[in-house]
């Protein structure tokens, strides 16, 4: 990874989207330190730290990287786009106006789908802003509950979030890409040193608990270890294309091989997963019921919500970023086949058993890393006092993201570097 690091900076195209990424991620970051007026940040910090810990506010607090517990203008963090993105997505498929924008018009559908993104997160924002809003209002933090401080706070919380939907898309479009994932890369590091002092003052109180912390670093260097291995892993299923003759040359003959990811949808149903199985969690915080147990991201019940979400959306992403009836027609065009199956239908219908058993292998993977931590809070205070039970997620996210920033830096690197045959 570094090498990649250090062989993209010395090419100037590559060394300037880093240098952009960067300044973007460091307006972001600015921005999570300005707070929104009208609120007393001293109180508002007291009660998180006091009332919220292992809620769902909590976690969308990790997300933020801190900014929700001090109500600044990137309080709602990408939360609202992400939203957006699933209900437009999902939209896609029970809609046939919106399937066939998104399918058969090519550039110009995907703009028109990427705008009605922007305006549905605008619209998710003022409802997360009224919301948050009414939350702290609720805690009696407010310096002033008139109606002209309601309008300034909740514009200023949805504001911020489009500005944030914005500040990824200039990621992606001048950038390193991936431009959304880079500011929830972001927000979660920028929280890693602050969890690392509590713990360490953790360990410093209570002594005779420095095992357990121990072991929650060991399993932490094994789930990164486990989670590269799977990203790399791949089903190979071998391809044989036929001899042709064209003109006097003759063409094919040769054996290759179909790539297949184990976890083709990279860390996708996570966010995803979080974002759906917090809801309940979300309006029952934000609805004054924050010691309920559908508040808790610590309780067995929101781990089995979410394990099946990611499961769900792992077959969902998996279905759409690969068709087998298209890859098996493509193959076909080509003079190529699987040995053992006829081209065509019995090629695609292989290829999607295939598919099937790779995505489900690759869902419990996930569902397994995101949900172990939240058992083991359920059966540990002192792990859920840590908040272990956020670890799982965020380290997911967090080398899901730069492994496919590396891999993105790569692609562009040999696109520059290419050695022909006459070098």
């Amino acid at each position: 990874m570094f090498q990649t690091m250090r062989n993209a900076w010395k090419v100037a195209d590559l060394r300037k989207k880093i240098l952009f990424t960067l300044l973007i991620v460091l307006l972001y970051r600015l921005g999570n330190a300005v707070p929104v007026p009208y609120v007393d940040l001293d109180l508002l910090n007291s009660y998180f730290s006091g009332h919220l810990q292992n809620t769902v506010l909590d976690l969308l607090n990790v997300m933020s990287g801190g900014a929700l517990s001090n109500a600044t203008i990137f309080a709602l963090s990408i939360q609202p786009y992400i939203n957006a993105s699933i209900i437009i997505q999902l939209l896609c498929i029970a809609i046939p106006a919106l399937e066939r924008m998104s399918k058969e018009e090519g550039e110009e559908g995907k703009k028109k789908i990427a705008s009605i993104t922007r305006y549905t997160t605008v619209v998710i924002g003022l409802i997360q802003g009224f919301a948050y809003y009414m939350l702290i209002k609720s805690y009696n933090v407010l310096t002033d509950d008139g109606i002209w401080a309601a309008i300034v706070i909740i514009l200023t919380f949805t504001s911020g979030s489009a500005l944030i939907m914005w500040l990824g898309e200039q990621i992606t479009e001048f950038g390193v890409g991936n431009g959304i994932s880079i500011i929830l890369f972001a927000s979660i590091i920028s929280r890693f040193p602050t969890d690392l002092i509590n713990m360490i003052s953790g360990v410093i109180a209570k002594p005779n608990t420095w095992w357990i912390t121990l072991l929650m670093l060991l399993g932490a260097l094994a789930m990164i270890v486990l989670i590269v291995f799977i990203n790399d892993s791949e089903r190979r299923i071998p391809v044989q294309y036929a001899k042709r003759v064209v003109g006097r040359k003759m063409y094919g003959g040769q054996s290759t091989h179909l790539p297949m990811k184990v976890n083709m949808s990279g860390v996708l149903p996570i966010i995803f997963a979080q974002s759906i199985a917090s809801l309940p969690a979300t309006i029952a915080a934000f609805t004054g019921h924050s010691d309920s147990v559908w508040a808790s991201t610590t309780n067995v019940v929101y781990a089995i919500i979410y394990f099946l979400l990611i499961i769900f959306f792992a077959y969902f992403y998996s279905t759409i970023q690969f068709n087998p009836i298209e890859v098996a027609n493509n193959l076909k065009k080509n003079g190529g086949y699987i040995p053992g199956f006829r081209p065509g239908k019995p090629t695609s219908e292989f290829i999607k058993r295939v598919l099937n058993k790779i995505t489900l292998f690759g869902a419990i993977y996930l569902g397994i890393i995101a949900v172990v931590p939240i058992l083991v809070a359920c059966f540990s205070e002192t792990a859920a006092n840590s908040g272990v039970s956020l670890g799982g997620t965020s380290i997911i996210i967090v080398v899901g993201v730069a492994i496919e920033t590396v891999r993105a830096l790569e692609a562009q690197l040999l696109m520059r570097n290419y050695k022909g045959f006459l070098e």
